[in-house]
Order: structure tokens, then C-alpha cells, then sequence
């Protein structure tokens, strides 16, 4: 091999070497976690909470996903949004201690957890998420952290347990906890997070306004760190497919 070829080789795996760092960023920032999206934070207040839950194996399917629900500052109404082909169940139960609420009830039971489990053919598969909805209250108060650790089960026996909480100001761990932060009611506020009118329909304009604000906002963030995720990958693949196209010629040159 000639000088020239040697150096067109060494050119070429290096390539090779840096399309396959480009991807390994690019699919390690596209994997994405649990998360949750609240329809309103207000404090004192009612919200419909979405947990947005991805398929992160490249074998097995998710079966199963189970909320942790606070029990310092206990809901005291938790419903299900029904999923085709999941079963739901609140589970409820004593409080590590008991909690006396604003309005001066003591509370020795509460819901502590939501368990959600997929029948049979009804799994979250490879490339798939699937999101699954509660509506609770009351939100403890302004700048209370609602931590809600959830663990998601896989039809291998494989756990994932996102149970660590994000620390403000820090890093984000490996696997973080879906979380949100209440917020003080702004003047004219309801308790339900809309504004009160007497017509029925302005009302409901305002909820559905603010839900689409809030669907936007979380899109927003996810969105962001996806287009970067897959932009390395393009990236990658591009300098892959360089690399390759330098090596035939390479070789066909020899």
C-alpha cells in the first residue's frame, strides 16, 4: 500500500470513528423518560396530570406503569382517565402519618398510588409511547415540589425506576422523577385554574385555552432537546455514509 492509500485509509477510519461518536450522542440525548404535564399548577387547585411514558427497550414491550403519589401533602380526589386496553386502579391506604388539611381535616387514609396495566396485545412497543391521565387536588401550596416517582415495568421482567428528583440549579439525574412546582393563584383565579365567569362558555374556552398552553409549553421543552437529538444523529449518519463512500474508493484505488 502506498503512502497516499495509507493516508486515504487513516482519513477514512477516522471518519468511521467520529460518525459512530456523533451517533452514540445523538441516540443517547433522543432517549427520552417519564414525564408529566399539568393542566394547571395553582395552588389549592384541581389539574388534569398527563404522564407521557416511552418504550425504551429494544426487545420487550411495557406492560406495566405505577405512580407514587405524594403523602406529605395527600390528594384527596384522584380519578382515572380510562385507557383502551389498560386497566386502571388507585390504590388507597394509611399515611406514613397523619395530615391535617386547610380547611382543618385530619386525614389518616389517602390515594397513594395509580397502577396502570396492559392487557394482553396492548403493550407500549418499540419506537411507541403512550400517555396516561389523572385528575387530582387539592395542589398543596405556591412552591410546593409534587414529586410523583413512577416506576415502568416490561414484558421481559425488566424494571425502570424514575425516582431520583431533578435538584433546581443541577444536573438532571439518569432518571428523574416527573415533577412540577405549584404556583400562587393569580388575581381573579379560581381554584380550578380558570378565571370566573357567568357565561358556561367562556369558561370552558379558558380551560381548554390553558390546557392547549400547557400541552405547548411541555411540547416545547421535549421538542427542543429532540431536534437536538436528531440532528447529531443526521449528523452522524451523513459522516457515516462519507466514511464509507472514502473506504470503497479506497479499496477499489488498492
Amino acid at each position: 500500500m502506498t503512502s497516499s492509500h495509507a493516508s486515504r485509509a487513516l482519513t477514512t477510519g477516522a471518519v468511521a470513528l467520529a460518525t459512530a461518536g456523533l451517533m452514540a450522542v445523538g441516540l443517547g440525548a433522543a432517549a427520552a423518560h417519564v414525564s408529566v404535564a399539568p393542566t394547571s399548577t395553582t395552588e389549592d387547585g384541581y389539574a388534569q396530570l398527563t404522564f407521557s411514558v416511552p418504550n425504551e427497550s429494544e426487545t420487550a414491550g411495557t406492560n406495566k406503569l405505577e405512580v407514587q403519589l405524594p403523602t406529605e401533602q395527600p390528594f384527596t380526589s384522584v380519578r382515572v382517565k380510562p385507557v383502551e386496553g389498560w386497566t386502571a386502579e388507585v390504590v388507597t391506604g394509611a399515611l406514613p402519618e397523619p395530615v391535617t388539611t386547610a380547611d382543618g381535616a385530619t386525614l389518616s387514609e389517602a390515594p397513594l398510588s395509580v397502577v396502570w396495566t396492559a392487557d394482553a396485545g396492548a403493550e407500549i412497543s418499540q419506537q411507541e409511547y403512550q400517555t396516561f391521565s389523572i385528575s387530582v387536588g387539592r395542589l398543596p401550596e405556591a412552591g410546593s415540589t409534587v414529586l410523583l416517582p413512577t416506576t415502568q415495568s416490561y414484558t421481559d421482567g425488566e424494571v425502570s425506576e424514575w425516582t431520583q428528583e431533578t435538584v433546581e440549579g443541577g444536573e438532571e439525574p439518569e432518571k428523574p422523577a416527573p415533577s412540577f412546582v405549584t404556583t400562587a393563584a393569580a388575581e381573579g383565579e379560581d381554584a380550578h385554574g380558570s378565571h370566573g365567569t357567568a357565561d358556561s362558555e367562556a369558561t370552558d374556552e379558558a380551560v381548554d385555552t390553558e390546557q392547549a398552553s400547557s400541552s405547548t409549553d411541555a411540547g416545547t421543552d421535549t421538542g427542543s432537546t429532540s431536534a437536538v437529538a436528531w440532528a447529531g444523529l443526521a449528523a452522524g449518519l451523513l459522516g457515516l455514509a462519507a466514511g464509507v463512500t472514502a473506504l470503497v474508493r479506497t479499496k477499489r484505488r488498492a
